[in-house]
């Protein structure tokens, strides 16, 4: 065996020793032939110079070993080397496959003229050089401390691909590497290519760049050149890759490496300029990950700690880890613009929501009326109007790149809800990203309320989420997260924690926190503190502090009445009576209003005007009680101190007896004291 079929099959070795796994049979049964006394180094890549630099050796030492390097790769033999023989034909043109003899001497290969330059590949970049990203690697997300891309994880085809390289290194050829969309194709191609020797010098076309005088450019040149064409739908036809021009290519050697997309290897399989497809070596490479790669993937994940890979571990689904770490940054940019409104603001927030409601704790898929309710809790987004929440859902749930959405139906054991959550990328990346917003007050509440209601949440679990969220928030001068401390402290159990929380809110100029330390205060019968903090409250418009706060003061009112009333206070007796009759006490409303009859001069009283609601409402109580007879002489006493309603009663009770020409009477004179219902009583007014 020559050198260089040793060292591609040293290559190939070493890099499926570091992708088997170590707990296999194969590799305990190599490494016991090649190293018995001797440990590789734990890192992959470490670990596969180690191989190569040993497996190097042992063919050196021993060639009968490539045998059983063979036996163990699975391959029947090593590539054949074109040999010593380097024919070429002068003066003319090259239009068919050439065939390389011994007998033609030297043959010398002249392309057609391409339309434009060439660079020199003296100035192509070796393979050690490489940059993946400017070689058509999607970039994952940025992370502080660490590359542009994550480590590379072992395939399950890297050992394929990397025979299929070598086979290329040794007589040139077309390799090319097939998949779906995000399956990771070019970074499989570039690593593969990257295990080989550093020195190949690579040169990557624009595509639609005329190839045809490659042929010319690279004759007699020392060095080996590898031709890279991510996308090969995009270097067929006119001056592309063609069966002629890729039969050139390899009678120099050259290792032509391409990628394409599933869908356009069957358009081009399909038409004239697909023919070269014919004369591939083909990879086809899963988009989703195998459990053995996955296995490795936590390995690694486990082993560098780059946030990326551990995401990539636990969020990537069938999409595939490839798929996961490419479209990662596109969606988390998609749908941070979405936010403006003349954009997506409504569907912006309902992803919003569902991925806040995950940073607190709410991992399971969440009811969209919860959604809703939610991402109306963002001030920071306008134009919500713009956009109907059936629109903003269709934008949210669509399929990027026909893969992954940004919300992701669910189901719950009933199956009756309609549930979402965020896309597990943008929940694992929000966790990386510092210029997303704090998950803000009203929404940390929506969650607490949620968990609070829901046994698939630990409530004290997440309330501990929360209180570091409202704390971090108070200590930047933030006065509603010391309410929020307070309802917190108050839903735990904590009143005198809650108390503080909520005084300190107060001072700070919190309203919510005024009715809400009021009704404490209160509830603990110390009314007179509470009536300050409830005023507060009420003046900012909270209607169940402003109702506590008129009971606490109707009682107050009740209690000094009452008193005046025991001293001997007509007036006092009056406004108890009217306070006792507005709430329904209408024997201890008849007591007082009858007191102020009995007790006072009736003519003192007589020459008031706003004493004979008195009167009245003394004998409105007694036709309550079922005394008709003894409410008239009050009802004609309201009448004569200037109480229309009084002399409409007496109309009633004579109705009510059948005396219907006294009834007129009294409805006459209730009707011309401006009493709305003796008029409608004697048809004076539409009824």
């Amino acid at each position: 065996m020559d050198e260089e079929s040793a060292d591609a099959l040293a290559v190939l070795a070493a890099t499926s020793m570091v992708s088997v796994g170590v707990d296999t049979a194969d590799y305990r049964e190599l490494r016991l032939l090649v190293a018995p006394d001797a440990s590789p180094p734990e890192d992959p890549a470490q670990a596969e110079r180690w191989w190569l630099e040993v497996l190097r050796g042992e063919l050196k030492r021993d060639p009968g070993l490539a045998a059983h390097l063979r036996s163990f790769l699975g391959v029947a033999s090593v590539p054949p080397v074109a040999g010593s023989v380097r024919n070429s034909l002068a003066g003319g043109t090259a239009h068919g496959p050439v065939v390389q003899a011994g007998a033609i001497g030297t043959l010398t290969l002249h392309a057609a003229s391409p339309s434009g330059a060439l660079p020199d590949p003296g100035g192509w970049p070796t393979v050690g050089q490489l940059e993946p990203v400017a070689f058509g690697v999607r970039p994952a997300h940025r992370v502080r401390k660490h590359p542009l891309l994550p480590r590379y994880v072992l395939r399950d085809r890297d050992g394929d691909l990397g025979l299929a390289l070598a086979q290329a290194r040794s007589s040139g050829g077309l390799v090319l590497v097939l998949g779906e969309p995000f399956a990771g194709k070019s970074r499989a191609a570039l690593a593969a290519l990257d295990r080989g020797p550093a020195g190949l010098r690579v040169f990557a076309p624009a595509g639609g760049t005329d190839l045809r005088g490659l042929p010319a450019l690279l004759q007699g040149r020392p060095e080996r050149h590898v031709i890279w064409l991510d996308d090969l739908d995009e270097h067929l036809g006119e001056g592309g890759l063609e069966p002629r021009l890729l039969a050139q290519l390899t009678a120099l050697r050259v290792v032509v490496l391409a990628t394409l997309r599933e869908d356009a290897y069957d358009a081009c399989r399909a038409e004239p300029r697909g023919r070269v497809l014919d004369l591939a070596h083909v990879i086809e490479l899963a988009r989703e990950w195998s459990p053995a790669e996955r296995g490795r993937l936590a390995r690694e994940a486990g082993r560098k700690g780059d946030p990326r890979l551990v995401g990539a571990a636990s969020a990537s689904g069938p999409e595939g880890v490839a798929a996961y770490l490419a479209l990662s940054p596109l969606l988390w940019d998609e749908w941070r613009r979405a936010r403006r409104a003349d954009r997506h603001p409504r569907g912006h927030a309902l992803v919003r929501a569902a991925l806040d409601l995950a940073r607190c704790g709410l991992t399971h898929p969440l009811p969209m009326a919860l959604l809703r309710e939610a991402h109306e809790r963002y001030p920071d987004v306008t134009g919500l109007e713009r956009e109907s929440t059936e629109d903003a859902l269709a934008w949210a749930a669509g399929l990027r790149h026909g893969l992954l959405p940004l919300l992701v139906r669910g189901t719950q054991d009933s199956g009756t809800q309609d549930t979402w959550r965020a896309a597990p990328l943008l929940v694992e990346a929000a966790a990386r990203h510092e210029e997303l917003p704090d998950v803000p007050g009203p929404v940390w509440a929506c969650a607490l309320e949620t968990a609070r209601t829901d046994p698939a949440y630990d409530y004290a679990e997440i309330a501990a989420g929360a209180r570091d969220a409202f704390q971090r928030a108070a200590d930047a001068g933030d006065a509603s997260a010391l309410h929020d401390l307070g309802v917190l402290a108050a839903s735990l159990g904590e009143g005198e924690e809650a108390e503080r929380w909520f005084r300190w809110a107060v001072e700070a100029g919190e309203p919510r926190s005024a009715g809400r330390l009021g009704r404490m205060l209160a509830a603990r019968g110390e009314a007179k503190e509470a009536e300050p903090f409830l005023e507060t409250a009420a003046e900012a418009g909270d209607t169940e502090a402003a109702t506590l706060l008129g009971k606490l003061l109707r009682a107050r009112a009740e209690r000094w009445l009452s008193s005046a009333t025991h001293d001997g206070s007509g007036e006092a007796a009056h406004l108890l009576g009217d306070l006792q009759l507005g709430s329904g006490a209408l024997d201890d409303a008849f007591t007082h209003y009858l007191s102020v009859h009995v007790a006072l001069d009736d003519a003192l009283y007589g020459a008031e005007r706003d004493r004979a609601l008195d009167a009245t409402n003394l004998g409105a109580l007694l036709e309550r009680h079922h005394r008709p007879d003894e409410a008239r002489p009050w009802y004609l006493k309201g009448y004569e101190q200037g109480d229309a309603y009084g002399a409409f009663r007496l109309a009633e009770l004579h109705k009510k007896d059948g005396e219907e020409a006294a009834a007129r009477s009294w409805y006459r004179k209730a009707a011309a004291m401006g009493h709305p219902g003796a008029q409608r009583a004697l048809g004076e007014t539409d009824a």
